[in-house]
């Protein structure tokens, strides 16, 4: 089943994120009610973008978006000498209409097929190439770039040093970079009404910027450093080819592979759309271990190409204590592993080692309890299939249970 997405959705709700993230409402419901009662009203007037007759004030109560109301940027060519009765319209609607007529080059990554532009390098020293990787082990953002387009990023990113008081991003800019933090602190400022306030920090670890770049959207608020510091840079045009272009490419990818496992065959089309939200993908070497008995369960395993080896320990007499790890199955592209540690919330119950190279989809445990309650059913069935197998293994029911003891 295919679900047809209507023309102008996606543009339209990450406008309305970008504004909720932009003023942080209280009530985020009657934000809601406000902003499309304002943009429809905007559409009904049939205002130009960009004329003369937006420099004028309009007439009718201004929307609020928090709890004061703003101030009008100076851009928008607003007369505060105008009409007393008259108010001005709240500059979450004016930011929106402006910046779409200068923000930057659209971008659509279905129609991006070639890579157009030149691939932009900084060479770095080993040692700071070493830092750099050190400093993006963790992004998120890097999590489902394949090796060769990661070592593009890598090559593209440039080093930038920081003193006390150095503003980064400065609110309502257009995005340039992409920033990951080395080393240093930084504060978040968010300016309304007049006045800036400090709404987070970053304390030498994490990432920001990218929702400009993502969006075509002006920065959402200031960042200053606080300590002398070091960030490492990614240009727009780099990060919008590798980083958007690759995540929709990934997530078209997905999509079409999940619809295909029996697995999830009872989540509605848009519980799917959730699960591959949430996956990332995993490569590992032949033979290498992916999971261990014993330890605490993190995660949930898909194979998407590659095998699999499900492996079990157990003693061999009781004058010979040292275990042997007996194989129990084997999971090849479309099927799942490590299920059973979060069903039964108990240690894992069994190895898993990469028979060849081997890609897998991997979903942490708080999405797994959140997105897959419908698919439990069938995981728990699977538990007596597994136990089955075990019995022909080891003996009787007891028996594992003293192996998994």
């Amino acid at each position: 089943m295919s679900i047809e997405i209507p023309e102008g959705l996606t543009e339209l709700l990450q406008s309305f994120t970008v504004e909720v993230l932009r003023n942080q409402p209280r009530d985020l419901l009657e934000f809601a009610l406000q902003y499309f009662t304002q943009l429809k009203e905007n559409e009904s007037n049939g205002a130009a973008i960009g004329n003369e007759q937006n420099s004028a004030t309009r007439s009718g109560k201004a929307v609020n978006f928090i709890e004061e109301a703003m101030q009008i940027d100076s851009e928008n060519g607003e007369e505060e000498e105008d009409d007393d009765d008259e108010e001005f319209v709240a500059p979450v609607i004016n930011r929106f209409i402006r910046r779409a007529s200068v923000c930057a080059e659209a971008f659509n990554p279905d129609e991006d097929e070639e890579d157009k532009e030149p691939r932009i390098t900084h060479p770095k020293t080993d040692e700071q190439r070493q830092r750099l990787q050190e400093a993006c082990k963790d992004i998120l953002l890097f999590k489902n770039l394949d090796p060769e387009q990661m070592s593009q990023v890598l090559d593209a990113m440039f080093e930038k040093t920081v003193e006390p008081g150095g503003h980064i991003i400065d609110q309502d800019d257009d995005g340039d970079n992409f920033y990951v933090i080395e080393r240093g602190t930084f504060d978040i400022l968010l300016r309304a009404d007049g006045t800036e306030r400090t709404v987070g920090s970053y304390d030498n670890r994490g990432s920001f910027g990218e929702l400009a770049l993502m969006y075509n959207t002006p920065r959402a608020a200031t960042i200053v450093a606080t300590s002398t510091g070091a960030l490492w840079c990614l240009d727009r045009l780099t990060f919008r080819r590798i980083i958007v272009k690759n995540n929709a490419k990934k997530r078209k990818m997905y999509e079409a592979f999940i619809e295909t496992l029996p697995l999830l065959t009872s989540l509605e089309p848009s519980e799917r759309m959730k699960v591959v939200d949430v996956l990332s993908s995993k490569v590992y070497n032949a033979g290498e271990q992916i999971i261990a008995q014993g330890d605490l369960a993190d995660c949930f395993y898909i194979v998407e190409s590659g095998k699999v080896r499900i492996t079990m320990k157990r003693s061999r007499t009781k004058k010979d204590p040292e275990d042997e790890e007996v194989d129990i199955a084997v999971c090849s592209r479309g099927q799942y592993f490590g299920e059973l540690a979060l069903v039964t919330n108990k240690p894992r119950a069994a190895s898993a080692y990469a028979v060849e190279n081997v890609k897998c989809l991997v979903m942490d445990v708080q999405a797994f309890e959140r997105l897959l309650g419908p698919c439990m059913d069938i995981m728990k069935r699977n538990i007596a299939n597994y136990e089955e197998q075990l019995v022909t293994l080891f003996g009787s029911n007891t028996d594992i249970e003293e192996q998994n003891a």
